[in-house]
């Protein structure tokens, strides 16, 4: 194996170890595009590849590892947001519950706290809830506001992370 590829793999090595450790993930975020362009530059000088293709290959493969890891934040965003509005979706206006998440991959912390129902939303068919929920970390909890609705029998976060994903920019 090259030595350039063998760095490349030992510092991808590296990151993955890295996501395990608390408080790494803004470093595994702004680590991971650099990882993989320097990935993909020992690739392509390992081939052989001139100066001008490296660095074509290196952005390259730095772009695919930002988005790829962007699409693995984002997910898991929208998954403790799902775990909130189940959490929420049962409770009457001034009930309380407690929610939590488990992230399987390490590239956001878990979390967990407690959620309470303000306020009715709706009319008709549309049924939503606004709700207060409370993200509890070490020595400190912070609380938030979004709103819930309800689609068939689940409840749906009906706030602009995730719905932009669903709906486009009409938020």
């Amino acid at each position: 194996m090259p030595a350039s590829l063998c760095r490349a793999a030992h510092l991808v090595l590296l990151l993955a170890l890295m996501t395990g450790l608390p408080g790494c993930a803004a470093l595994v975020a702004e680590s991971a595009s650099t990882a993989a362009g320097v990935t993909g530059a020992g690739v392509s000088d390992a081939i052989g590849a001139n100066a001008a293709a490296t660095t074509a290959i290196g952005l390259g493969v730095q772009a695919v590892g930002r988005a790829g890891l962007q699409y693995a934040q984002r997910r898991a965003h929208g998954v403790a947001q799902d775990s909130i509005a189940h959490a929420a979706g049962s409770l009457p206006v001034g009930g309380v519950a407690q929610w939590s998440i488990r992230h399987t991959l390490p590239i956001e912390p878990d979390e967990a706290g407690e959620v309470t129902v303000a306020r009715l939303i709706g009319a008709g068919g549309l049924e939503c809830k606004e709700i207060v929920f409370s993200v509890d970390r070490k020595r400190e909890r912070g609380f938030y506001t979004a709103t819930i609705c309800r689609d068939g029998e689940a409840w749906r976060w009906a706030s602009a992370e995730p719905a932009t994903a669903r709906w486009g920019s009409l938020q």
